[in-house]
């Protein structure tokens, strides 16, 4: 004789509901003994199991028939306990002596003592099934979750398996969404607006597998539509922007494409302060000066969100005219900025302008005015990399000189090819704002002296310049 009962089921199936309830299912057990009484030993196969059985000892009388109960508590304490070994009931036999009654006790003993009364009647496997078990495992990332997560969906309704896609793909589940596509769930599916999934996928977080997973299963995407390379730029996902480009093709892939509101996603990305996008898209053909229907540029909208490292990016791409575009109400960039309280961009968008072209003219009090109101950057510089010294000294504007040092300019800046406002100065023939500059102490360079050789100035001039510059030669 091989088996003393016989169970009813080849696996038992829970159907989990809900998250803060138990869920449970019966199965039923048939002694085979035409005499004889069996005892019956209920354990679970996996020491740490979340499963427990009502009845674990027990005796069935003579070819009689025992139900019971499996249950699982609820899954918020319990989870990651699925992450182990498969679950299943094991029946343990054994055979009891007709009129003699048996406590707990006395069957608890008669299994502790192994021999040939003992039989290894089944394994009964346990599965949990439905949807709500499915998101459990979906948004909690179980370990060895495929081959559970398979078995909880095989009596999910068609419907069921698209909306569980819908939400592993808000989760950043990856491996979910591959088993529910598998299963035969919708990866084309719409939402409300005529979106794919993919768009859900980039803003729900890190995970590039998702949206290469919903791409590899024939997900469509309408650009038009789902606007992916906008959500890219939102969520800072250049890496997806590369994808997706690939992927749309050259003939559909455009970034400069537009929103609702006429925003390219250069626009978007300097909204968000995304300086890295800015910079791809610039490099994929993007045009960083389209206006939206505000009449926007991308440096509007950086402006009125007080990203600084993306004005300063704008403003490198665009250069300076970027400043003066004004939207339909007539406001440049600056003027956005102000009126949303980022006074720190003021420098950036005006009032270095203002300085440089100031300290060009030797407006005296138009540089005050920058320098104490405006909060100009008295050290800033231009696109070629000069300072409004630079210029002033450039100009021959003694006093404009003077009112920068005053007002802490350094003295030697350099450009980027090594001119400084003493070089400016001499090989402008503006030996005057020379002097001035050594005295105030700038550093002469044997290039500087010898520029001043060359020039047409009154000998008084040049011999104190000669003076004040003798320790350099």
């Amino acid at each position: 004789m091989d088996r003393l009962v016989k169970p009813d089921v080849k696996e038992v199936e829970m159907i989990f509901e809900k998250t803060d309830e138990k869920c449970s299912a019966t199965f039923r057990l048939t002694n085979l003994m035409h005499a004889m009484a069996v005892a019956v030993s209920l354990t679970t196969t996996n020491p740490s199991s979340p499963f427990s059985i009502d009845i674990p000892l027990s005796t069935i009388p003579p070819l009689s028939s025992s139900t019971y109960t499996i249950s699982l508590s609820h899954l918020s304490d319990n989870g990651r306990l699925f992450s182990t070994a498969p679950e299943a009931v094991a029946v343990v036999t054994s055979m009891l002596l007709a009129g003699k009654s048996h406590n707990c006790d006395d069957l608890r003993r008669l299994f502790l003592k192994p021999g040939p009364h003992v039989f290894n009647d089944a394994v009964i496997p346990v599965s949990v099934v439905g949807p709500h078990f499915a998101e459990f495992l979906i948004s909690n990332h179980i370990p060895r979750s495929r081959s559970l997560l398979n078995k909880a969906i095989s009596r999910c309704l068609p419907s069921q398996l698209t909306d569980l896609l819908t939400y592993a793909v808000e989760c950043g589940n990856a491996e979910s969404v591959a088993v529910l596509i598998d299963a035969g769930a919708d990866s084309n599916s719409k939402d409300s607006n005529g979106k794919s999934l993919v768009p859900l996928a980039i803003r729900a977080g890190n995970e590039i597998n998702v949206v290469k997973v919903l791409l590899a299963s024939g997900c469509v995407i309408e650009n038009k539509v789902d606007l992916v390379l906008h959500e890219a730029a939102a969520a800072n996902r250049v890496d997806l922007m590369r994808l997706l480009l690939e992927f749309i093709g050259e003939d559909d892939a455009d970034v400069d494409s537009v929103n609702h509101e006429g925003r390219t996603p250069i626009h978007v990305a300097a909204l968000h302060g995304h300086v890295d996008v800015i910079r791809y898209c610039v490099s994929m053909g993007g045009n960083p000066n389209v206006v939206d229907r505000k009449g926007w540029t991308p440096l509007h909208c950086a402006a009125s969100e007080g990203q600084l490292r993306a004005v300063e990016s704008l403003l490198a791409e665009c250069g300076c005219d970027a400043k003066r575009a004004v939207d339909r109400e007539g406001k440049t960039a600056f003027a956005v900025a102000m009126e949303n309280g980022h006074v720190e961009l003021g420098d950036l968008l005006h009032w270095g302008d203002v300085l440089f072209r100031a300290a060009r003219v030797g407006d005296v009090h138009g540089m005050a005015s920058c320098l104490t109101v405006g909060g100009a950057d008295v050290n800033g510089r231009d696109q070629n990399g000069w300072t409004a010294l630079h210029w002033a000294a450039l100009k021959g504007k003694v006093k404009s000189v003077e009112v920068l040092i005053d007002n802490g300019a350094e003295v030697d800046p350099v450009d980027e090819v090594g001119y400084t406002p003493l070089r400016c100065a001499v090989e402008s023939g503006h030996l005057q704002v020379a002097l001035f500059l050594v005295a105030r102490g700038s550093c002469a360079t044997l290039d500087t002296i010898k520029a001043s050789k060359g020039l047409f100035a009154p000998p008084r001039l040049l011999d104190s310049f000669g003076k004040l510059t003798k320790h350099v030669l």
